[in-house]
C-alpha cells in the first residue's frame, strides 16, 4: 500500500480537499492507495474541515467525514512514502519539523500537474473554494496515473 501525506497550513481547507480527493478517486478505481493530511502550522489544530471546503467537495460528490486538524510530527517522514505539499510556503515550514528529506519524500502537489512548482491556490485567503478544488484535482488526477502506472 502507497501512503500519503497531504500537507497545508492550518489542515482545514486544501489539503483535507486533497486527502479526501485522492481517497475518492483511489476506492472508485481500486487503487491500494490511503491519504491522510496535516498542518505546518498549530492554529487549527482540533478543528473540522473548513465549512466553504466542505461546501464545494459536496458539490463535486466528493464524500468527507468529521475530522481534526493536525500538526505534522517528524515520524511522519517515516510513515508515508509521500508528503506532498500546496506550496512553497509550506515546504519551508514543514523543514523545521522534518529537517532532512534523503528519500525525496516531500514535493509539492503541482509537481504532477502541468505547471509543476507553483502554488495551490489558497482559498481562506482568497474565497476561491472552486479553483482551489480544481487545481487539487489535477494535482490529484496526475499524481494517481503516475502512482498505478
Amino acid at each position: 500500500m502507497i501512503r500519503i501525506l497531504f500537507v497545508c497550513h492550518g489542515n482545514i481547507c486544501r489539503s483535507p480537499m486533497a486527502e479526501c480527493i485522492m481517497n475518492r478517486l483511489c476506492r472508485e478505481r481500486g487503487a491500494d492507495i490511503s491519504c491522510d493530511s496535516a498542518a505546518t502550522s498549530r492554529e487549527e489544530i482540533g478543528n473540522d474541515i473548513y465549512p466553504a471546503a466542505k461546501r464545494t467537495l459536496s458539490a463535486h460528490g466528493v464524500p468527507y467525514f468529521p475530522r481534526r486538524a493536525r500538526q505534522v510530527s517528524r515520524g511522519d517522514y517515516e510513515k508515508y512514502d509521500l508528503i506532498l505539499c500546496m506550496e512553497r510556503f509550506n515546504l519551508r515550514n514543514l523543514s523545521r519539523i522534518i529537517p532532512s528529506d534523503p528519500e525525496h519524500k516531500i514535493r509539492l502537489l503541482s509537481d504532477f500537474t502541468s505547471a509543476p512548482g507553483r502554488d495551490i491556490s489558497d482559498p481562506w485567503y482568497s474565497g476561491e473554494f472552486e479553483k482551489a478544488y480544481a487545481e487539487i484535482l489535477e494535482g490529484c488526477e496526475g499524481l494517481y496515473r503516475l502512482l498505478t502506472k
